[in-house]
């Protein structure tokens, strides 16, 4: 027996053509949004990271910061210590320094010389005094000059004077301190032998 389809094969073939085409176009547009919005999950999760580590840097730079300023206020309080050190090392220097010059200054004054005042300024020393002749004063001078503490001395003045009813001769002379005024180094302990020298 012979069949006649009498159904619109042709419009079942078109509803099949768009269900087919709107459930691909659905599919396009689901996976296209999770692709959106995972991209932006990501994207907000790497921003998001991204400004923690922003703000522990900052957080550490602010600390290294403050550690700087530490640094320079610890800087500058040594360098106060230190400037107190010397300080106090040049003072205990001068004051070792001032016997020595006295000292030294009483060893190399000779018979027959009276000094009546000492000035220094710097290393430069103004010493004024009495002197029973001009050959004494000579002496004098000739006595620092060789002094391994004062340079040579020259004369600024001298004159006649009457003191406690004696003819004496005034004198003003200036004379250099010696640089430096070290005190002698201990001496260094010997190698013992057979040791390398570095």
């Amino acid at each position: 027996m012979i069949r006649i389809n009498l159904l619109p094969h042709r419009q079942q073939k078109k509803a099949a053509h768009r269900l087919r085409f709107q459930i691909l176009l659905g599919a396009t547009l689901v996976t296209a949004l999770l692709l959106v919005g995972g991209s932006y999950a990501i994207l907000s999760q790497r921003i998001s990271t991204q400004e923690e580590r922003n703000q522990f840097l900052q957080q550490e730079t602010a600390k290294l910061d403050q550690q700087i300023k530490n640094i320079g206020a610890l800087k500058k309080q040594r360098d106060e210590l230190l400037a107190r050190k010397q300080l106090v090392e040049k003072l205990q220097a001068g004051r070792n320094e001032s016997v020595h010059i006295f000292d030294q200054l009483t060893r190399q004054t000779p018979d027959g010389v009276y000094l009546k005042s000492v000035k220094q300024s710097g290393s430069l020393f103004t010493l004024t005094g009495y002197a029973l002749s001009g050959a004494v004063v000579s002496n004098y001078m000739r006595t620092l000059a060789e002094s391994e503490t004062f340079g040579p001395a020259t004369v600024v003045e001298v004159k006649a004077s009457i003191v406690n009813n004696q003819r004496v001769n005034e004198f003003t002379l200036t004379t250099n301190l010696r640089q430096p005024l070290v005190a002698p180094q201990a001496p260094t302990a010997p190698q013992p032998q057979g040791a390398k020298q570095p």
